[in-house]
């Protein structure tokens, strides 16, 4: 009985072996294809939403582009297939596959067709070598540019911020002596006397031509003249005038005309010595202003005094620096 036992024992030990290993190496299965069971109600339900929702979607332009430019490099790369009429047309004229075209024995025959490029956008054939060429002077001056920055030192920085504030202040000292003159001359310029709304002959001499005016303040008033008409012109659009532009009126004065739009003021347009004097430096224009002031008016811009008489005592001088 003993060796029947051992049997046993040696059995049952090697199924146990057997059962470890068969543990260890337990490989879990996928479960069983669903392709034979029929299509549920609601899975076919699904499925059709989602073949509507692709049909009916719509591929936007770059899509189509892409596209279409994937279709041209897909025909482009493909040979002549022999069904088709060209190569058949090509092949009794004695046309080989993988020969050249021509006369046998040129070593400059192509064996490949020319590639295609293609043209995209609506520029002329030479633009993109003219963009080329605009965009290397732009990166030379702006590289000039830069290399002229850093080429100035702090003191010239300094320097030149200085000369850009001394220009702003006598420009707009320029404008104060301006407005000086005009006090003094500007009697039938609008901004002297005030003029009665019913005296035509007051309105007209404040709408003469500013070729009268002196020429040092002359900037002054059509500078003003524009700032009005710009404001006149805002406030003519936002107002709904019920009267017809084609009416004539003979009893009617041209500012009234003027008013409701039924005629044109005339503008001055160029104006030789008012552009000749504008583009002096502001510093020299102002010279210019504080001698005239000082020489017909006894006026001195600096101590903002009018003087008895011409000898001016008790003024400095003529500059600002003599003034402190």
């Amino acid at each position: 009985m003993a060796p029947s036992k051992t049997s046993i024992d040696g059995v049952s030990a090697q199924s146990e072996g057997d059962t470890a290993d068969d543990y260890m190496s337990m490989v879990l299965t996928e479960p069983a294809s669903t392709a034979s069971q029929p299509e549920t109600s609601f899975q076919r339900r699904a499925r059709q939403k989602r073949e509507a929702e692709s049909r009916a979607r719509q591929p936007s332009k770059a899509e189509l582009a892409r596209q279409a430019e994937f279709n041209r490099d897909e025909a482009l790369s493909t040979a002549l297939p022999v069904s088709s009429k060209g190569y058949q047309m090509m092949a009794k004229l004695g046309f080989k596959a993988g020969t050249t075209l021509g006369k046998e024995g040129n070593e400059h025959a192509r064996k490949e067709p020319l590639g295609v490029l293609v043209k995209e956008g609506r520029a002329g054939v030479g633009m993109d070598g003219e963009r080329k060429r605009k965009f290397r002077e732009e990166v030379q001056d702006a590289d000039g540019n830069e290399g002229a920055k850093k080429r100035e030192t702090e003191g010239e920085f300094r320097e030149r911020q200085a000369r850009e504030r001394e220009q702003k202040r006598a420009e707009g000292l320029c404008w104060g002596a301006m407005r000086v003159l005009e006090g003094f001359e500007g009697e039938g310029t609008g901004k002297g006397e005030e003029l009665d709304a019913h005296d035509s002959e007051a309105k007209m001499a404040a709408t003469k031509p500013t070729a009268h005016i002196n020429v040092l303040w002359r900037l002054l008033v059509r500078d003003r003249l524009e700032k009005e008409r710009e404001r006149r012109m805002r406030y003519d659009l936002h107002q709904s005038l019920s009267r017809d532009p084609a009416y004539d009126d003979p009893d009617e004065e041209k500012q009234d005309g003027q008013a409701w739009g039924t005629e044109e003021e005339e503008l001055e347009v160029e104006d030789p010595e008012l552009d000749e004097f504008t583009s002096l430096d502001p510093a020299e224009r102002l010279s210019k202003m504080v001698e005239y002031l000082r020489q017909k008016w006894r006026y001195c811009f600096w101590c903002k005094f009018q003087y008895p008489d011409e000898t001016m005592e008790g003024c400095p001088g003529l500059s600002e620096d003599e003034h402190g």
